[in-house]
């Protein structure tokens, strides 16, 4: 056991813990104010319910003993044989217990995100038993699949941080959440104007700082490849906030501090699945690209009629796609050895894998959640009336206000 990395990692880990309160301020800041409050609580619960979910059943089913390269088994369940020891199969040279951490923070956030779509006007009831049911039925077999020795990883689906696990995943599910729980009231005939921008800068400064933890801490040791994951991760979100702000500045001659932020998140969701892969400058347009598709993905929802509140379909979903098909295109055995050549190092096939591997996600995860919304709404209910709406669900669900004037 290394101590160094014992220590780096356990920082990793609180580092992506700060980017679930740093989602809440980045939503609550795009809601309006008197949804401020709902907003932060719906990312804030996370912590606390998926963090027992995951160290109860969700590790488990993740990291146990595959099960036909579908699922994990249950040698894990309640942290059974999870201990201070190193795990040779996950993790040679930090404690079992830091990589189960490690990956519990990726799975709290990971449900959180999918919150920005139907932010306004879901039930908090309904959504604390939707992220239960989310997690044990959607991530935890994703993770399996992509980190835990599943099919994608037998076939050699590149993903160093999360690109299919958390965003494409929370992206197709936030669209199946925005199409089952309808629009907010008044989509299309009125705007909603982002209550506190200051807010949504301080969520994306904290997101891309807890960032570096997400992705360089993947490497799961100090050594080369956590440094250049922490380069990689720094200039593909500088280029994408850029590139963001090109397309504003071209379309409407002004350049917004939201498009600044939505452009950086955009930048850290496309280099995610890559950045333990590809070079600095990859990274650069991987990110600058990013930027631009992403700048242009958040208006698919007024083209095709879905109201999603907070643009997680156009930066989580489209950006990790794109993240994962760049992998196949610019990853490198030179960065990384344990990895593989994308297209432009003379393995077109790897371009093939990263599609299958974007299509299974999303498929996957958009059919699965849109069961799992339905059962919810069936049961206790998604959606808060008509009256507590338009009241607003800090008071209508959790009786206070986030402002007091």
């Amino acid at each position: 056991m290394n101590g160094a990395d014992t220590v780096f990692v356990l920082i990793s880990a609180a580092l992506v813990m700060l980017m679930t309160p740093g989602l809440a301020l980045f939503y609550a800041g795009m809601a309006r104010s008197k949804n401020a409050l709902a907003t932060i609580m719906q990312s804030f619960i996370c912590l606390a319910v998926i963090s027992l979910v995951w160290v109860l059943w969700g590790y488990s089913l993740s990291f146990g003993r595959d099960l036909y390269g579908l699922i994990g088994g249950l040698n894990f369940l309640g942290l059974k044989n999870v201990g201070m020891k190193p795990s040779p199969e996950y993790a040679s040279t930090i404690p079992h217990l830091a990589f189960m951490i490690f990956q519990g923070m990726f799975a709290v956030i990971t449900p959180a995100l999918i919150t920005g779509a139907f932010a306004e006007r879901m039930k908090f009831s309904g959504f604390v038993l939707f992220s239960i049911l989310w997690a044990t039925f959607v991530y935890s077999p994703l993770c399996h699949w992509v980190w835990g020795g599943g099919w994608m990883a037998k076939m050699g689906a590149l993903d160093f941080a999360g690109g299919a696990v958390v965003h494409m995943s929370s992206g197709s599910a936030a669209l199946a959440g925005a199409l089952v729980v309808g629009p907010r009231k008044g989509f299309g005939k009125r705007s909603f104007i982002p209550h506190n921008l200051p807010m949504t800068l301080l969520g994306a400064g904290l997101l891309w700082f807890g960032w570096f933890g997400f992705n360089a801490g993947s490497a799961l040791a100090i050594n080369g490849l956590a440094a250049n994951a922490f380069v990689t991760t720094h200039v593909a979100a500088a280029a994408a906030a850029l590139g963001w702000l090109l397309v504003e500045r071209l379309k409407h001659g002004q350049a917004t501090t939201l498009g600044l932020a939505s452009g950086a998140v955009a930048g850290l969701v496309a280099i995610t699945p890559a950045a333990g892969f590809v070079s600095p400058l990859s990274a650069i347009v991987i990110g600058f690209l990013g930027g631009i598709l992403c700048s242009y993905g958040i208006h698919l929802k007024n083209k095709f009629g879905y109201d999603d509140a907070l643009d997680v379909v156009g930066i989580h979903g489209l950006g990790g796609c794109w993240g994962a098909l760049a992998t196949g295109l610019f990853a490198s055995k030179a960065i990384n050895p344990d990895g593989a050549n994308g297209l432009f190092y003379g393995n077109p096939a790897q371009l093939w894998i990263q599609l299958v591997s974007v299509l299974a996600t999303c498929i996957f995860s958009f059919v699965l959640s849109w069961i799992l919304f339905k059962l919810v709404d069936k049961g206790i209910g998604l959606r808060v009336t008509v009256d507590d709406e338009e009241q607003g669900l800090d008071l209508s669900e959790h009786s206070e206000s986030a402002y007091q004037f």
